[in-house]
C-alpha cells in the first residue's frame, strides 16, 4: 500500500518538481476567491469608517456653511456611504435631510440685529444628495461631481436688516473670515426640482413676491464666483411657465437680494384673463440683467388674440418694452413700450404697482394693480381702437388718429372698461362714416355749407373725408369732451358734450360756421324768402354761424337747431 501511495504521489508531480495539470487550473480560483474576500472586507471596513466619519463630517459641514454664510447653520441629519458613478469613479455619496441655514447675524461691515420673534431661516432645503471621489489634494479645491437638491425654499430678507457699522470694520462679505480653513470647491452640476424663492420687501403695505420654481440645473459652481443655471420657473401672474437661462451670484452674503443675475427668458401661454376686463394669450422673449431686488428688462411680447373680454373682438398686439422691476414685489416701471394693435403703432411709458388691502383676516391682501401710463398714439387707424373699445362688428368711422393721453386704471372688480380713465388731446383725419345714415347727414351738411344744394341728388353716393380735434376725457364710461372742431369742406363746427358708451348715447351742443349764408344753404325759392334773415347769422367773417345739438345714439344720431333756450330734442338728459 505504502508503494501505491508512493506511485501515486510520483505520478502527480513531474519530473522537475512542479503542480500537475490539475492543480495548475485550481490555483487561480483560489486566488480571485481571496481576492474578493478581500474587497468585500475593506468595502465593509470603509463603509464602518465612513458611518463612524459621519458625526464628523457632519459637524465639518455645518461649521463651513456657518463661516461661508456668516450665520447659524443646523443639519438635521447626515448619511454617507461608497460607491460609484456611471463613469465607474469610486468615492463617497452623500444624502442630508433638514438644512436650515438663518440669516446673517454679523458680518464683516454688515450688522443684523436679531429679530423679536426671531426670523425664518434664509434657507430651508429638505433633502440633498452629493457624490465626491475619495481623492483629495491639498491645497486644491474640492471637487464634487454631482449635487441632487429637493424642496429648496430661500427667503431673501428686506434690505432694512442690513445696518452699516463703523467703516473700520468693514470687508469683503463674500470671503470667509480671516483664520478660516475652508477649502474652495468646484460642483461640476447641480439639479433642482420643488424650489420656491421669496423676495421681502422694505416698503410699507407691500406683499413680498414669491417664486415657484420646478426645476432648475446649475452647472460649473465655484467659491466666489458666477453660476450658469437653467430653470423653469411658474410666473404668479399672469400664470404661466417661464424658462430662463443665464449666469446667478456671486452669492453676496451680506444682503442676498443685492446678488447680481443676468439671463435671457422665454415666456409661454400666459393667460391675461386673470386681469379684469381683458383677456389673450400671451407670449413673451427677452433678457434681464442686474440684481434680484431690481432688475433692467428688455423683450416682446406677442399677443394674437388681445380683447376686451366683456366686447369679443380680437386684436393682434405686439409690443417692445424696456423696464425695471422690483423684485421685492413685483412693481414695474416701463421706461419705454414700442406697441402695435392690428396697423396702428402707439408708444407708452409709466407704471404697474400692486395695490394691497386688508382683508377680513386682518392680513394684507393684493387688490390688483395700478397702472398709470402716457401715451402717444401715431401713426395709427382709428378703427383699430374703436373696435377693440366697442362691441359693435362695424366701426363708427374710419380714419387716421394721433393721440396724446394719460392713461390711469385702478384696481378693482368691475371691468377694464368702467375702471379707466384717460385724458389727453387727440387729432382725426381723413375720417369716412361707416353709418349710411350719418355719411349722408355728414355730405349734406358740407355741401350746404358750400352753398351747392342743387348737387344734393347726384352726390349722393360720394364720400365726404373730414377732420376733428380737441379734447377729451373718459372715466366712468363717460367721454367727456369739453371743446372740439370738426371740419368738412363748406363747414366749422365747434363742439362740446358727453358721449357715454353705455347705449352709446350723444349728447353734444356747439355752433356750425358755415362758408355761406343760410339763404344760399337752403337753395330754392325758400332761399329767396330767407335772404333777409342772412344778416341775423353772419358773424366773425363767416357766411352763417348756427348753434347746433347733436343727439340720438351712435347709430342713429340726431342733428338740430339749438335756439338756445333750452333743448328742443326730447333725448337730452336737461329735458327729462
Amino acid at each position: 500500500m505504502a508503494g501505491v501511495g508512493h506511485q501515486t504521489r510520483k505520478m502527480e508531480r513531474t519530473g522537475n518538481g512542479t503542480a500537475s495539470p490539475r492543480r495548475r487550473a485550481q490555483w487561480p480560483w483560489w486566488l480571485g476567491g481571496s481576492l474578493v474576500v478581500i474587497l468585500a472586507t475593506a468595502a465593509v471596513i470603509l463603509e464602518i469608517v465612513a458611518h463612524r466619519a459621519e458625526p464628523f463630517v457632519r459637524e465639518q459641514l455645518v461649521q463651513a456653511l456657518s463661516e461661508r454664510f456668516h450665520a447659524r447653520v443646523e443639519l438635521d441629519s447626515l448619511h454617507l456611504s461608497l460607491g460609484n458613478t456611471l463613469r465607474g469613479e469610486w468615492g463617497v455619496w452623500g444624502e442630508g435631510k433638514g438644512l436650515r441655514i438663518w440669516p446673517p447675524a454679523e458680518v464683516e461691515g454688515v450688522h443684523v440685529p436679531q429679530p423679536t420673534p426671531p426670523a425664518q431661516p434664509l434657507i430651508r432645503l429638505d433633502e440633498f444628495h452629493f457624490h465626491a471621489p475619495l481623492h483629495y489634494e491639498s491645497g486644491k479645491p474640492i471637487h464634487i461631481t454631482q449635487i441632487r437638491l429637493k424642496g429648496l425654499d430661500i427667503r431673501f430678507p428686506p434690505r432694512s436688516h442690513m445696518l452699516r457699522i463703523p467703516q473700520s470694520q468693514t470687508g469683503n462679505a463674500n470671503s470667509p473670515p480671516p483664520g478660516s480653513t475652508n477649502p474652495a470647491f468646484i460642483i461640476d452640476a447641480v439639479d433642482c426640482i420643488s424650489a420656491q424663492f421669496t423676495l421681502e420687501t422694505d416698503k410699507p403695505n407691500k406683499l413680498p413676491l414669491q417664486f415657484v420654481i420646478n426645476h432648475f440645473h446649475l452647472k460649473g459652481v465655484r467659491s466666489g464666483a458666477p453660476m450658469n443655471f437653467d430653470a423653469e420657473v411658474q410666473n404668479p401672474t399672469p400664470p404661466g411657465l417661464i424658462h430662463t437661462t443665464g449666469a446667478f451670484g456671486p452669492w453676496i452674503v451680506a444682503d442676498p437680494g443685492s446678488s447680481p443675475i443676468r439671463g435671457d427668458y422665454t415666456f409661454k401661454h400666459a393667460d391675461l384673463s386673470v386681469f379684469k376686463g381683458i383677456a389673450g394669450t400671451l407670449d413673451s422673449t427677452g433678457n434681464y440683467m442686474g440684481t434680484l431686488r431690481d432688475l433692467a428688462v428688455a423683450g416682446e411680447t406677442n399677443t394674437p388674440n388681445f380683447q376686451i373680454s366683456r366686447l369679443g373682438h380680437t386684436m393682434v398686439l405686439h409690443t417692445n418694452f424696456d423696464a425695471r422691476v422690483d423684485g421685492t414685489n413685483g412693481d414695474t416701471w416701463l421706461n419705454a413700450v414700442n406697441a402695435t394693435l392690428d396697423s396702428s403703432h402707439f408708444t407708452c411709458k409709466g407704471q404697474i404697482v400692486r395695490v394691497l388691502k386688508t382683508g377680513a383676516d386682518g392680513q394684507l391682501h393684493s387688490a390688483g394693480h395700478d397702472i398709470a401710463l402716457s401715451t402717444d398714439v401715431g401713426p395709427a387707424r382709428v378703427e383699430d381702437f374703436l373696435r377693440l373699445a366697442t362691441d359693435s362688428p362695424v366701426p363708427m368711422m374710419d380714419g387716421d388718429i394721433a393721440v396724446k393721453a394719460q392713461i390711469h386704471i385702478p384696481p378693482g372688480t368691475a371691468p377694464v372698461s368702467e375702471r379707466i380713465a384717460i385724458k389727453g388731446h387727440f387729432v382725426l383725419d381723413q375720417i369716412e362714416f361707416t353709418s349710411l345714415s350719418v355719411d349722408r347727414k355728414i355730405r349734406e351738411l358740407s355741401l350746404r355749407g358750400q352753398g351747392k344744394t342743387s348737387e344734393l341728388k347726384s352726390a349722393e353716393d360720394e364720400k365726404v373725408k373730414s377732420h376733428a380735434q380737441g379734447d377729451f376725457a373718459l372715466d366712468g364710461g363717460v367721454l367727456t369732451i369739453p371743446s372740439a372742431t370738426y371740419t368738412v369742406p363748406g363747414a366749422d363746427i365747434q363742439l362740446h358734450g358727453t358721449y357715454r358708451t353705455s347705449g352709446e348715447t350723444l349728447d353734444f351742443t356747439g355752433t356750425a360756421k358755415m362758408q355761406v349764408t343760410v339763404s344760399k344753404m337752403v337753395g330754392g325759392w325758400k332761399g329767396i324768402l330767407l335772404k333777409p334773415a342772412d344778416r341775423f347769422f353772419k358773424k366773425d367773417g363767416a357766411g352763417a354761424e348756427i348753434p347746433i345739438y347733436i343727439a340720438g345714439t351712435r347709430d342713429h344720431p340726431q342733428f338740430g337747431y339749438n335756439s338756445g333756450h333750452g333743448s328742443t330734442h326730447p333725448q337730452r338728459p336737461d329735458t327729462q
